[in-house]
């Protein structure tokens, strides 16, 4: 077995990512009448990392050593940058589809972070400084994004009525696509020793998401 399956397998069967794609908050998803103000609340601290991300991943580009997992997550920032077209680019698709959905630009945008938000980002920040992070941070993003941004487009819809919302409908289609190319990221050779600084970044980003969503239970009641 190759070092790259390895690391693929263990950070699937983490204990920690099992805790939180079983997280609360997303069976509360599926099943809450949300109002408007408990989907804004959501909608409004998700901008935060997601405004950090292109950020986060051109710093991993930096620090990743080889030309192969460059490539692979300069694919993955290109597109969250809208390939060239500030208008593609997701945050700017977020912002304008949330406004048509009736959540006000201004609040999306301007709301301060929780200190669950805050830890997150800096979280990001902080792994993109090493290469094994850098790559822990990736990976783990990348296979349960579609988990969080399917959330968000359930609390849009039962908020508000509206469906088709253009940057969750941007995400299903460029998900697996991100996925691939951050499982090409791992497939530079790793000693053992990195593959445990490997796991051991993911495990961290997921506690940091689980404590992000945890704040949003206690907020908005959504999954208590």
């Amino acid at each position: 077995m190759t070092a790259t399956v390895s690391v693929e397998e263990r950070l699937a069967e983490s204990p920690v990512y099992r805790d939180f794609v079983a997280h609360s908050f997303f069976a509360g998803v599926e099943s809450a009448n949300l109002a408007k103000e408990q989907a804004a609340l959501l909608i409004e601290q998700w901008w935060h990392p997601l405004h950090y991300f292109p950020t986060f991943l051109a710093r991993c580009v930096s620090v990743l050593p080889d030309i192969a997992a460059k490539s692979a997550i300069t694919r993955i920032l290109n597109q969250e940058a809208g390939g060239g077209v500030v208008s593609r680019a997701h945050e700017v698709i977020y912002v304008k589809s949330m406004a048509k959905c009736g959540f006000d630009a201004e609040r999306v945008t301007g709301t301060a972070p929780y200190a669950e938000t805050a830890a997150l980002v800096a979280g990001y920040e902080a792994a993109s400084a090493r290469q094994e992070s850098a790559l822990g941070f990736i990976f783990a993003t990348e296979t349960t994004d579609l988990l969080m941004v399917s959330s968000i487009g359930k609390a849009v819809e039962r908020a508000t009525g509206v469906t088709g919302n253009k940057w969750v409908t941007i995400h299903v289609a460029q998900e697996p696509d991100h996925v691939d190319q951050a499982k090409a990221a791992l497939l530079a050779g790793l000693s053992p020793e990195q593959e445990e600084a490997v796991v051991a970044a993911a495990d961290e980003m997921w506690r940091l998401w689980s404590g992000f969503f945890d704040r949003l239970v206690t907020e908005s009641g959504v999954g208590a």
